[in-house]
């Protein structure tokens, strides 16, 4: 009989196993029609629609070619009379080390190659360990395999290893024959996310964006001709519950959420991204495609400085580049953005496009304003300083607390004075303008309100706008080569 040969190279180790098993590795896909819905929190829904031939009774049918990071439990299968007796997920891959440790206790060949004449030479010897080395005894002397360039040669592939990632399930069908089987299952390793080029005319306020779905494999398995749909959102995947707080993330490229829906499938509370046509989805592989390109929509160029609350600063700062644009219908890129990388790019005096910074966005709703940070400016500069702060006394604010009670049908006013401090702190934020143009500023002053809900503003040089209550905004504008000082006294219980 003709005899198959592997061989696994390992450094300073190879293996070999002589038999007809070795065939498995070199079969083709058995997948069938296959869709992917993927998500973008590491899952993806994989349906596999494959036509079997399925005898009566009771049947034991392997599906190779699954992901690698299937979720077991997660498994459905429909077939037009049949049912399922028992699953199995065998994720025990073939590996040369895997091959290893099963073989611990069988005997093998050794086959040693001289270097300088080339000659074999070849040993019996059993497997007695292989942990961080292997471990073979020869006749009647023990050797751990190193440096000798010896391969291991097996007769047959140990019990339970795969090449592939296999699902094996017992079926009860009532009748044989040929139909098409679909199982389905949830899988981790699979991801998405948008990216963003975007490209600024500051003299014209225009700018130019091309959206790019970036996806990713790190399945294990590769999906051949898939059909793929992308959904833009975070579903849930049970692990939500994890105990203690967690405080919601903070968006701060979001100033405004629209409330304008885009011309876009739906699924539930998610959008979805459909990829035209089939194509492959390559393990350990990125794709992109692209989703949206709008040319012309209306954006700025800014200014932005947030300071802490109690932020005091010895040397000026550089206030942060912005650009705000809109996703909105008509005056804006019209259509939802799923979260993403923007990258913006200007042209230079030469007509080049350049590289000017970039910034993550979070799930988008059509309408919104973004103010999307790009990077620091070099000319435009804020130095803020805690000019003064003083207790305020009780009477100019407030010194009593007054509740009503009910109890058994009766109420009772009750009224207590009491003595509260709070503060006022004398706030400037000089801002210098080294262009030769003049520029406006968001000065933002955060961390006013820390829960209270009495935060006040009695003076201030500019006036200001409460984007919250824990922040306040000023516009404050600087001619060209030249600066301003804004003032503000803010009182607060702290």
């Amino acid at each position: 009989m003709k005899r198959a040969t592997m061989i696994a190279a390992l450094p300073l180790l190879a293996l070999s196993f002589l038999g007809a098993a070795s065939a498995q590795t070199a079969s083709s896909s058995a997948q069938g029609e296959v869709a992917l819905t993927i998500y973008n929190n590491d899952l993806a829904l994989i349906q596999d629609v494959r036509q079997m031939s399925l005898p009566q009774g009771r049947s034991r049918q392997e599906f190779p070619d699954v992901s690698a990071a299937i979720r077991p439990e997660t498994v459905t299968l429909s077939a037009a009379g049949t049912g399922i007796v028992e699953q199995n997920f065998d994720y025990d891959l073939l590996s040369p080390a895997k091959l290893l440790d099963k073989a611990v206790g069988q005997t093998v060949t050794l086959v040693r190659t001289n270097p300088a004449t080339g000659a074999e030479t070849r040993e019996t010897a059993k497997i007695l360990a292989n942990n961080g080395g292997t471990v073979v005894q020869i006749g009647d002397r023990i050797e751990v395999l190193g440096s000798y360039g010896a391969r291991i040669v097996f007769s047959s592939l140990p019990t339970g290893l795969r090449a592939r990632p296999t699902l094996s399930v017992t079926l009860d069908t009532d009748n044989g024959g040929s139909r098409p089987v679909s199982i389905s299952y949830l899988s981790r390793g699979f991801g998405w996310k948008a990216d963003y080029v975007t490209l600024f005319d500051d003299a014209a306020g225009k700018i130019d964006v091309q959206g790019w779905i970036t996806l990713t494999n790190n399945s294990g398995t590769t999906f051949d001709k898939a059909r793929v749909l992308l959904v833009a959102g975070a579903v849930g995947d049970g692990n939500d519950n994890r105990g203690g707080y967690r405080p919601r993330p903070v968006s701060p490229q979001l100033v405004r959420a629209g409330t304008q829906t885009p011309a876009r499938e739906s699924l539930g509370d998610f959008y979805v991204y459909p990829i035209a046509g089939r194509t492959t989805v390559a393990n350990a592989q990125q794709k992109q495609v692209g989703f949206l390109d709008v040319h012309g929509a209306p954006a700025s160029k800014g200014y932005q400085f947030r300071n802490d609350w109690m932020g005091s600063q010895d040397q000026p700062q550089s206030a942060d580049s912005v650009l705000r644009f809109s996703t909105a219908r008509g005056d804006g890129l019209g259509d939802a953005l799923p979260a993403g990388t923007v990258r913006v790019y200007m042209r230079d005096a030469r007509g080049q496009p350049q590289f000017i910074g970039e910034n993550t966005i979070g799930h988008t709703p059509m309408g919104s304003d973004l103010s999307l940070k790009t990077g620091e400016a070099f000319d435009v500069k804020v130095k803020p300083t805690v000019e003064k702060r003083e207790r305020i006394a009780s009477e100019e604010w407030e010194r009593s607390g007054k509740w009503r009670v009910t109890v058994n049908g009766k109420t009772t006013d009750y009224t207590v004075d009491r003595t509260i401090t709070y503060w006022r702190t004398t706030m400037t934020y000089t801002v210098t303008n080294a262009k030769p143009v003049p520029v406006t500023v968001d000065v933002v002053q955060a961390g006013l309100d820390n829960w209270w809900s009495d935060t006040r503003v009695p003076s201030e040089s500019i006036p200001g706008k409460q984007r919250s209550a824990d922040e306040r905004v000023w516009q404050v504008t600087v001619p060209a080569n030249g600066e301003t000082v804004l003032t503000a006294q803010i009182d607060t219980r702290y």
